[in-house]
């Protein structure tokens, strides 16, 4: 085999490879299905208020994240949604990042509810969420006056 034979072949090779990782891969069927898990962790991470007020209650979550130091990076009232992260302890290199979202329901109440990773992981412990909603319901207290 000579040089342009070799360069042909490698070429070849390559396009070869370079088609292959073209192809995408077939979905999971099960990506979005919604399992047992799933549910029993949405449940640790929502909680209804006596709040008829979004704006109130987004003010709560927000004095709240603060009061756990966070850092707000988003808030955003229209939406109801308020995004912030903050080092963890003890190390201060690791992440703890949550979402919350408020959302007004029925007969003057509103849902709130928290989506927290702790370096790229969800956490999917319910006593982190009840933790902040001990600390979400003490801001709507000094909030609602």
């Amino acid at each position: 085999m000579n040089r342009t034979q070799f360069i042909g072949a490698v070429g070849i090779v390559a396009a070869a490879l370079a088609l292959h990782g073209c192809v995408a891969p077939e979905p999971r069927q099960e990506l979005f299905a919604p399992t047992d898990a799933q549910m029993k962790i949405r449940s640790a991470q929502s909680r209804t208020f006596e709040v008829t007020d979004s704006a109130v209650a987004m003010r709560g979550v927000i004095a709240a994240l603060q009061d756990l130091g966070f850092i707000i990076e988003r808030a955003n009232a229209p939406l109801g949604l308020v995004t912030a992260a903050r080092f963890a302890e003890p190390n201060y290199y690791d992440v703890l990042g949550v979402t919350v979202t408020v959302r007004p329901q029925e007969a003057g109440k509103t849902m709130i509810r928290a989506n927290a990773i702790y370096n790229s992981k969800p956490i999917e412990d319910p006593k982190v969420y009840q933790n902040f909603f001990a600390a979400v319901e003490r801001s709507l207290f000094l909030v609602k006056d």
